[in-house]
């Protein structure tokens, strides 16, 4: 893999110089985009320090594979499309359950156990073992979801591919994203964590203890809390506003399984749902 990063950050260099339809250089970003397709490489991943390390080489590759390729229409049944990059195929070779009205692009990796309702997928993304992606969630670009995690409907995960060493979303396994969150600009949610509905994550909210009013960060929920959606006031010239923030309302047991009723009690105490 090492040779291909190098011949694919020589393409990037030369990237200008580049047309449709060049034969080495289509070679050498195929094999990278099978990788990606395949689940064998991936754009991004957390580090043994907890902070995500990003494969620049693999989204040069994807922006590669835009530039070397060329539209054309793609006919479904009833539906057409016209793209530079193809769907996904052959789910059900890899167990994975697509829904009617779901969509996933080629160079994005689904795990077996993933169900697509009406939803999308977008390239460079990775979906883990299990993971359901509910009606009218959008997983965008470079994305990376972990196992066994729901993305419940209207959920937003935003999506990166420039410049290439920004950090794509994380979400950790085992995490419940409630409906109509939108996670993005390289923001985070930890392992097991709940996002109650409507939650605004982004690189720059803040992410504040609801038992101390210490500010935990900004754009990281930390793993196996339940969070929710709130304002904390600021003042200025124009008088006092309430600014966006996720409060951390409570903390979870490290492996402790999502009782959605318990859950739904919790987050209705603090005027918020899954």
């Amino acid at each position: 893999m090492a040779a291909l990063e190098k011949t694919i950050n020589d393409l990037w260099d030369a990237r200008e110089t580049l047309q449709a339809g060049d034969g080495d250089a289509v070679a050498a970003v195929g094999q990278a985009m099978a990788l990606l397709d395949s689940g064998e490489a991936r754009v991004a991943e957390l580090g043994a320090d907890g902070e995500p390390i990003v494969h620049q080489w693999l989204k040069h590759a994807i922006l590669l594979y835009f530039r070397l390729s060329q539209m054309a229409t793609i006919e479904l049944g009833p539906f057409e499309y016209a793209d530079k990059i193809p769907l996904k195929s052959n789910f059900a070779a890899a167990g994975v359950r697509v829904v009617p009205g779901a969509s996933a692009r080629y160079g994005s990796f689904l795990d077996r156990g993933v169900v697509l309702m009406p939803s999308y997928v977008n390239i460079g993304a990775r979906v883990g073992a299990n993971t359901m992606v509910d009606t009218w969630a959008t997983v965008g670009s470079c994305a990376q979801i972990g196992a066994n995690v729901h993305l419940s409907g209207g959920v937003g995960i935003g999506g990166v591919l420039e410049p290439p060493q920004a950090a794509p979303v994380i979400i950790g396994d085992d995490a419940l994203i409630g409906s109509r969150c939108i996670v993005a600009e390289g923001a985070r949610v930890g392992a097991g964590a709940v996002l109650g509905a409507g939650c605004i994550l982004t690189a720059s909210i803040p992410v504040i203890d609801a038992q101390t009013g210490e500010e935990l960060g900004r754009g990281v929920v930390p793993s196996w809390c339940v969070a929710v959606s709130a304002t904390r006031p600021r003042t200025f010239a124009g008088g006092d506003f309430g600014m966006p923030c996720v409060l951390v309302v409570k903390r979870l047991t490290e492996g402790e399984r999502h009782d959605k009723a318990a859950l739904n009690d919790i987050l209705r105490d603090h005027g918020a749902a899954t």
